[in-house]
């Protein structure tokens, strides 16, 4: 590290690193091993809200395993896309864990698109039945697209059943995604029927503090898997209320949410992932077990993520030198 200056990583720099997603689903499962052993700093997140339903978060953390010390600064606008704006942005600031001293800023759009979908792939590594081979897709934005990304770097996908609310969005979701992955992908005309026949089911609609929900109890099958991502703003409380086993990636910030009003008749999780992964806490145990991930997204999962990407940048000379 040269203290006297920092490399700036824009958001085609860091879609040009292309770190793999198997990479990243390794990067993210170590993560959470140093969590469940209690060797990560992490506080819960402080953030403002300048309009209804959006956030702006600050996101710190340091794993002393992966030298890895720094924060995001990220907002969620669910108006955005309406505006041909994204819904997630903001940089990401890595501090060099010695002097302190910040050697790299990057945008965390791509980090937190293809981390947060690894962060899926740890759960359903531990609570999804290994031969899973339908998806249900809910939401046909970002996040619909790198979990089933990295669904595929773990489990042997043939089919998925992909709805959105904006017809055009589910559309070109199927011919993108079929195109990119090689697999069968299915629109079809309700959440009903992407939830029914799956094995594992991604929610990631936007956050909301007072949702309205639209899966009811029994849609999710016995034996299946969910990550809802929009918390539980896609899920009836009774279906919910199903669930054999509903894990969180961390019950320290679940409580802060349900604090500040969030989780209103969600129940409280049985365990965070950190303590799935050590086997502190049980992972799938039958084969008709109900099970759901509803991971918040922690500023660890970015700081296990971001020092690869510079590392690489820096091996293919990408991005912009800046003195401090």
């Amino acid at each position: 590290m040269t203290e006297s200056k920092l490399l700036y990583l824009s958001r085609k720099d860091v879609e040009k690193v292309a770190l793999d997603i198997h990479t990243i689903i390794q990067l993210l499962e170590n993560a959470f091993r140093e969590k469940g052993y209690g060797r990560v700093e992490m506080p819960p997140k402080p953030g403002i809200h300048p309009r209804p339903n959006a956030f702006i978060h600050a996101m710190p953390a340091y794993i002393p395993a992966l030298n890895s010390a720094g924060v995001k600064w990220v907002s969620g606008y669910p108006q955005n896309p309406s505006k041909g704006l994204p819904y997630i942005s903001g940089l990401l600031i890595l501090n060099d864990e010695e002097s302190g001293i910040p050697y790299t800023v990057m945008d965390c759009t791509w980090i937190t698109a293809y981390r947060t979908a690894a962060a899926t792939a740890v759960a359903a590594k531990y609570l999804a039945r290994p031969n899973s081979e339908v998806v249900g897709i809910l939401a046909c934005g970002v996040q619909g697209r790198t979990n089933l990304e990295a669904l595929l770097a773990l489990f042997p996908i043939k089919r998925v059943y992909a709805y959105d609310i904006i017809p055009q969005a589910q559309e070109r979701y199927v011919i993108e995604m079929s195109q990119k992955l090689h697999v069968e992908i299915i629109g079809v005309k309700t959440a009903k029927d992407a939830v029914i026949q799956s094995d594992i089911v991604i929610t990631s609609g936007p956050i909301l503090i007072t949702p309205q929900p639209t899966i009811e109890k029994d849609w999710l099958q016995e034996g299946a898997f969910a990550s809802a991502m929009d918390f539980d703003s896609y899920w009836m409380s009774e279906a919910l209320m199903q669930m054999d086993k509903l894990s969180t990636d961390d019950l320290t910030q679940w409580d802060y949410y349900h604090s500040i009003g969030y989780f209103k008749t969600t129940p409280r999780p049985y365990a965070d992932l950190g303590e799935i992964v050590i086997g502190a806490k049980p992972g799938r145990q039958t084969a008709t077990e109900r099970t759901m991930a509803m991971n918040l997204g922690l500023a660890m999962d970015d700081m296990a993520v971001a020092p690869s990407v510079y590392q690489r940048a820096v091996e293919l000379g990408i991005g912009t030198w800046l003195p401090l």
